[in-house]
């Protein structure tokens, strides 16, 4: 099995040993914000959804056809962001990304038909996709072991202050005319501000050029954190980060047969694994809670404060996991948010009253939303720096190829069973999507990344 060479082990123990600082803090705002604006654009389709059903006299199959090939467009982009992170630089590719995901969101403001907003869909989820994939990795490998799972955690509750964002703004907007939803998708334009910030604020990852053999050039990175954070660098000559390549081999760069070899199938398919079943558990309810409600009998207004309501809740969740998130195994602790998920979800199925709806679709939000920081940290961490964001992104990536289909089969769930049918089955998923790294993953939880992703034999010691 490949071994870290001692450069980058020495590097990551630099990093791993700072103090949390302004430096770090400033890492988590950038990130953060770009992915609460991309947030918005994201699930901003399932509240003006309803609305376009009508403005376009749109069927369920419609709705389910924009949503599917939008997540074609997230699962293009996974992949591919995460294969030019690990090729050409974590920063450089989070700026295209983003690029591309606010060019796209300005064409579904500015479509006319439901074809066109197929298309732009699948251009802003391809941007959005690429560049969250690697936002991950990149906080995951500039921020402290012990501290990885809270600051990843203050990240996604920022980001998901996007969700009651397009909630609220779809309740407030999209009745007052044709223009509302168009209003609403435009929120997502503001995540250019942050990318902006991380123009100024984020440099490239050590740990990135390290892998490559730049080892001098990582060094000058970590060394002016070091600074930032108040922390005395190691004396001249006696780093191995400053020395040459002779530290070890530049290796060769990732490709997609890398994540399949012996060393490292079994962690790609259990992170794949994760990420199908959480990722469609979670975006399956987000997407057709306030379409289903609407179909069982409440008005659009209704439909949309209530759905704005749920939203709200979200970011609690993800508040929630962060004293729990560096505290236990990691493991352990997703799998018993699947349980609890899924008991939420049952509940949630059974309910036809406006208040029970809304109290039991509030916890259903918050758990999920408490599991997400777990996904997203354990993905990145199981993975070695040169396929780090190609293995995080393509297992991500592969979720959404589920997700083509998941529309279809839900308003076919719905159709033939009917609505309790619906969340019945999304509760089998959670408990799945639980328990798949607790039973088959490493584990993580303190260990630097050098450790973590270099155990021989993965067991839940």
């Amino acid at each position: 099995m490949t071994t870290a060479a001692p450069a980058a082990v020495a590097l990551g123990a630099r990093l791993d040993r700072l103090p949390v600082s302004a430096f770090h803090r400033r890492l988590v705002l950038a990130l953060a914000g770009m992915i609460l604006f991309e947030w918005v654009e994201t699930y901003s389709f399932a509240f003006v959804a309803p609305a376009l059903r009508t403005h376009w006299d749109l069927s369920l199959s419609g709705i389910a056809a924009i949503a599917g090939v939008a997540s074609f467009g997230a699962f293009a982009g996974g992949i591919l962001g995460g294969r030019l992170a690990d090729r050409a630089g974590r920063r450089r590719t989070m700026l295209v990304f983003v690029s591309v995901y606010c060019a796209a969101t300005l064409l579904c403001v500015l479509a006319q038909n439901p074809w066109q907003l197929m298309a732009a869909r699948f251009v802003t989820h391809f941007g959005a996709q690429g560049m969250a994939v690697v936002a991950i990795v990149v906080l995951t490998e500039f921020v402290p072991a012990a501290h990885r799972g809270r600051l990843q955690t203050y990240k996604v509750v920022i980001g998901s202050l996007g969700i009651p964002v397009a909630g609220w703004a779809g309740y407030l907007l999209v009745p007052q005319g044709d223009w509302g939803w168009r209003a609403v998708f435009a929120l997502g334009l503001f995540g250019g501000v942050f990318a902006w910030l991380i123009r100024r604020w984020v440099p490239e990852s050590p740990r990135w050029l390290a892998a490559r053999g730049e080892y001098a050039r990582a060094d000058a990175i970590v060394t002016a954190i070091e600074r930032q954070c108040g922390a005395r660098a190691p004396e001249a000559g006696s780093a191995p980060a400053a020395a040459g390549p002779a530290d070890g081999p530049v290796l060769a760069p990732p490709n997609v047969r890398d994540l399949l070899d012996g060393a490292h199938r079994r962690t790609f398919l259990v992170v794949s694994a994760m990420w199908t079943a959480g990722l469609l558990t979670y975006s399956a309810f987000q997407t057709w809670t306030p379409t289903l409600l609407a179909e069982n009998g409440l008005e659009l207004d209704d439909t949309l404060l209530m759905s704005a309501v749920l939203a709200t809740a979200s970011p609690l969740g993800a508040l929630l996991s962060a004293p729990l998130i560096d505290r236990w195994d990691r493991r352990v602790t997703q799998f018993a948010l699947g349980i609890l998920s899924a008991l939420a979800l049952i509940l949630f199925s059974l309910v036809r009253a406006p208040a029970a709806v809304l109290v039991l679709g509030c916890l259903v939000n918050v758990l999920f939303q408490m599991t997400m920081p777990f996904l997203q940290v354990y993905s990145a961490e199981v993975f070695p720096t040169r396929i780090r964001a190609l293995g995080s992104g393509t297992a991500n990536a592969l979720s959404r190829v589920a997700n083509l289909a998941a529309p279809a089969l839900i308003a076919a769930l719905y159709a033939g069973l009917g609505y309790t049918a619906v969340f019945l089955a999304l509760a089998c998923l959670a408990v799945v999507a639980g328990g798949i790294a607790v039973t088959l993953g490493p584990r993580t939880t303190g260990l630097s990344l050098e450790i973590a992703t270099h155990q021989e034999h993965p067991t839940r010691d």
